[in-house]
């Protein structure tokens, strides 16, 4: 019994390595991704994941109306990426005159109370934001409804989104769709694991979302930025690279 055992596990170890060498990595990592989500999650991911793939869907493409007023961004525990991109987008639009916004980031996993990660703290200072204050609230009913928009960074935050608010659809948008041209992934991913330099990476792309996102709100006629060019706050001219 005890050899038949250890042939048996050896058999399955070598089945599993060889399945990995012929599997591509990005079809392996798919398969953990859809894992991840919640039974009740898997089925609007794949229907998300294939209208995108077969082109009836273009979240790149997709602009908010420009007589929106109340912006929502989440992302997963409101620490990092939704918080940079409130204080940028309260900064921004106070350089605009005659409109009044409302300005929200929530976290869809967040542990109310709980400080922005020191690596956020870091990488938003640098780009003259203060996150010290910041603290995390989790997203509710409330925060979906008084919005005219929402951002998501990735389908994680897409998908648990449209699974507890399914009214919400018309109203969600990748904040990718504002990145550039030379930002080709749909998602902003999670800097939680990449460091101080891979949030910095983050929150460059962050600008560059928020400052094009301004000027199509306020209807200026400019090329849009590119994830490597950040314009100083409160200026409208040539965006230096960084």
């Amino acid at each position: 019994m005890v050899v038949e055992g250890t042939f048996r596990g050896r058999l399955i170890t070598s089945i599993v390595a060889t399945a990995k060498k012929l599997v591509p990595e990005v079809v392996v990592q798919e398969v953990q991704r859809y894992r991840a989500y919640g039974r009740d999650e898997r089925s609007l991911y794949l229907k998300i994941r294939i209208s995108n793939g077969l082109g009836f869907t273009n979240p790149k493409l997709s602009r908010v109306p420009k007589t929106a007023r109340s912006f929502l961004f989440v992302c997963f525990g409101n620490i990092m990426r939704s918080p940079m991109c409130q204080a940028l987008l309260n900064r921004e639009l106070a350089c605009l005159h005659n409109a009044q916004f409302t300005v929200v980031s929530a976290g869809l996993n967040a542990i109310p109370g709980k400080p922005a990660h020191p690596w956020a703290i870091a990488a938003a200072k640098e780009l003259g934001i203060a996150l010290e204050g910041h603290r995390a609230q989790l997203l509710s009913p409330e925060m979906v409804d008084q919005a005219d928009v929402i951002f998501a960074m990735d389908y994680h935050n897409q998908v648990q989104l449209l699974s507890r608010w399914a009214g919400a659809k018309s109203k969600t948008f990748f904040l990718s769709a504002y990145a550039g041209e030379d930002f080709r992934p749909l998602e902003i991913r999670d800097p939680y694991y990449s460091g101080l330099e891979g949030t910095r990476s983050c929150y460059r792309v962050l600008s560059a979302c928020i400052q094009n996102l301004v000027r199509a709100l306020s209807d200026e006629e400019r090329t849009p930025l590119s994830s490597g060019e950040l314009i100083p706050p409160g200026h409208s001219g040539r965006a230096v690279s960084r």
